[in-house]
């Protein structure tokens, strides 16, 4: 590959994660800021809250799958494909978005060169798809990149109506086979608790974990036996996980508004710095 990048991993931007042609761009010092968002900016920085972006380099024999929308830019020679193989495979898709919440089409993207994904405020956790055995089964939204050699499966939970009691999904999205998975995380993979499962039962009270071993048995419980037994303890419903595999888990529940205000202080700083001339 002939292409050379210049300034691109310097002192406001650095490589922090690396896996695989997977690497991950964070931003140290974001100055693209005008004066209206300098500020909230600044504290964003410090509490760890900043812009980050998964590059995955194309060597001719490997490519890779996106979340649709998720490239910025691509260089050398890169070409995309929506990576549908018919109008079976379309439809099989479309079914599995609606269920998953992930998008219909991914796009494909092969050749020789960079594919750059679009900048988010999440964490990005990389995962190898093998080192999880029978393959790993995600949260719905997660799912950003992996490469094409990953299989993806819809599985469903084996007790439909307490899932839908419990406001939870009935299905979610796994993947399996060899190769590297790009999570977009609440929270960062350092602070998420991994609990290994040896034939044993993890009850969790919330949407606290972000994937598991796809051979845990996964169903949402009442946490007695009993519907007045449950109301008496003042607890509901619980996802419980049964057999053996390993659960990485928030340590709390994610404060999702936290990415809809930042992106809402970036949207404001834009429209007010289009109304005005210059700082």
């Amino acid at each position: 590959m002939s292409i050379k990048l210049n300034n691109f991993n310097n002192d406001t931007r650095k490589v922090v994660d690396k896996l695989g042609n997977f690497s991950v761009i964070e931003y140290e010092k974001d100055s693209s800021v005008s004066i209206q968002s300098a500020q909230a900016e600044y504290f964003m920085s410090k509490m760890n809250v900043r812009r980050r972006q998964v590059m995955v380099q194309l060597n001719g024999n490997n490519s890779v799958l996106l979340q649709s929308g998720a490239m910025q830019w691509m260089a050398g020679d890169v070409v995309a494909t929506t990576g549908v193989k018919g109008v079976g495979d379309f439809l099989g898709k479309l079914v599995k978005s609606t269920v998953t919440k992930e998008s219909a089409i991914k796009p494909e993207y092969k050749g020789n060169g960079l594919v750059v994904l679009e900048p988010t405020y999440k964490y990005i956790i990389l995962q190898d798809v093998a080192s999880w055995g029978a393959g790993m089964t995600i949260e719905d939204g997660l799912f950003l990149a992996c490469d094409s050699t990953v299989n993806h499966k819809v599985v469903a939970r084996t007790n439909v109506s307490s899932a839908l009691m419990g406001g939870e999904g009935l299905f979610n999205l796994s993947l399996q086979g060899n190769g590297i998975v790009a999570l977009e995380s609440n929270v960062p993979f350092d602070e998420l608790i991994e609990v290994e499962l040896d034939n044993d039962t993890l009850k969790i009270d919330g949407n606290l974990a972000v994937c598991w071993s796809s051979s845990l048995n996964f169903t949402v419980e009442r946490t007695t036996k009993s519907l007045t037994g449950s109301a008496v303890s003042g607890e509901g419903l619980v996802n419980v996980f049964r057999g053996t595999g390993k659960v990485l888990m928030c340590p709390v529940a994610p404060t999702y508004s936290l990415y809809a205000s930042t992106n809402s202080v970036a949207a404001k700083a834009a429209a007010t710095d289009s109304n005005t001339m210059g700082y």
